[in-house]
């Protein structure tokens, strides 16, 4: 059974939690490219196993005896028995229960590239089982979601910049299950996905270069060029988050057949090895990008959502929900006594603020300092109207937490 990306996300079309696999949800055989069909059973670990050359092959599942089910493939559409031969190979596949047959099914119901994680671990008891299942979900989740960022902007380090949007191109990602904690495979849709995909492979290729060159030489400058193809803290972090615990590990990417290899990109790659040895290069990278990257000067407009000072005098501090002029979702900032009250009466009328400062990247572009400016936006009724019921419904908002101006996103 496969789950999506993450628990909030929508499934797969394929995806049934409760019920398992439908045989009408799957693809139709009037629409499947023979040619893919077997590519994607061979990538699955099917072996050919004859049949009439030119007309038809014969697929079995990995690891199958004799006597087991086989599936009959024609070579392409040019015989009048292509389809019927298709719709049999699909329903077996539909009715298997080799895993594998469910991830063919996926790749063509939808064309997906494929990210697989690979992990050396002891096989323990199975509640450590269990624990590995989860450190190795937890860092393709880490992994998906720098790619995503790096999708949208590269830089050292991205804090809670573009993470909305990295989301939703994640949102249609379908995760199988973590093996013993040692294997996972991700399925990336190509229509939503293949960006993420793309400068995923590139920024791993990158990172292993880079660390190449720091374990030789002690330098970092391989880092730092790695930023531009998509090397990040939040990448090097995911990468500790894999290793760590391990002997090892590896990821590696494969193209969707029906969407075919990218451009810049080659059919067919080893995957990307990394050790408990990169560790320190990996926590030195990322030390560093975090203390370089840059603030960010901006002139944000935003809701207050909430307000606290000391005293009923003198300055404060706002959390403002964040509606323009930088990708986070809240801020806070402090105000001076006049900015303050500023942003409590447009806070009571239901008005946003503008307000000019210097989003700090120490604690991941979360506070607004040297705020000036602050104005009240003028917005009428309706406006006004649509801001009150997305104020109200941010509190309930799972990325908000309590706690006053204090708490982190």
């Amino acid at each position: 059974m496969h789950r999506p990306y993450d628990h909030d996300v929508r499934p797969h079309p394929l995806h049934e939690p409760s019920h398992g696999w439908r045989s009408d949800a799957g693809p139709d055989p009037a629409q499947v490219d023979p040619a893919v069909l077997g590519a994607l059973l061979a990538r699955h670990g099917w072996q050919r196993r004859g049949g009439a050359v030119g007309r038809y092959a014969r697929w079995t599942p990995p690891g199958a005896t004799h006597g087991s089910t086989s599936l009959l493939v024609p070579e392409n559409r040019s015989f009048p028995d292509c389809e019927d031969l298709l719709a049999e190979a699909l329903l077996a596949l539909t009715r298997s229960a080799d895993p594998s047959a469910h991830d063919v099914l996926l790749g063509l119901t939808v064309p997906s590239d494929e990210i697989r994680w690979w992990r050396d671990v002891h096989q323990g008891p199975s509640g450590a089982s269990w624990i590995a299942q989860e450190q190795l979900r937890s860092a393709a989740r880490q992994m998906m979601m720098a790619g995503a960022l790096a999708a949208r902007g590269r830089a050292g380090y991205h804090g809670a910049r573009h993470r909305r949007g990295a989301r939703t191109s994640l949102a249609d990602v379908l995760v199988g299950p973590a093996s013993g904690g040692a294997a996972l495979t991700a399925f990336v849709p190509v229509t939503q996905g293949r960006a993420v995909t793309v400068r995923l492979h590139l920024a791993l290729q990158a990172a292993r270069e880079a660390t190449d060159y720091q374990r030789a030489t002690g330098g970092m400058e391989a880092f730092d060029a790695a930023v531009r193809l998509g090397v990040s803290r939040e990448l090097t972090e995911s990468l500790i988050a894999l290793v760590r615990g391990s002997e090892g590990a590896r990821i590696a990417l494969a193209w969707s057949p029906a969407a075919g290899v990218p451009e810049g990109c080659v059919p067919g790659h080893d995957p990307v090895e990394f050790s408990p040895g990169d560790l320190p290069a990996l926590r030195a990278a990322g030390a560093r990008y975090l203390q370089d990257e840059p603030a960010m000067p901006v002139r944000l407009t935003g809701t207050v959502v909430r307000m606290r000072r000391p005293g009923p005098r003198g300055s404060g501090t706002v959390r403002l929900r964040v509606l323009a002029g930088a990708e986070v979702p809240h801020v806070r900032v402090a105000l001076e006594e006049d900015s303050y009250r500023t942003a409590g009466q447009a806070h009571l009328t239901g008005q946003p603020i503008r307000v000019a400062g210097r989003l700090e990247s120490r604690g991941g572009f979360r506070r607004l300092t040297d705020a000036s400016d602050v104005v009240a936006v003028p917005v009428d009724d309706a406006e006004r109207d649509r801001l009150m019921k997305a104020l109200k419904e941010s509190r309930e908002d799972r990325d908000f937490l309590p706690g006053g101006c204090d708490a982190e996103d």
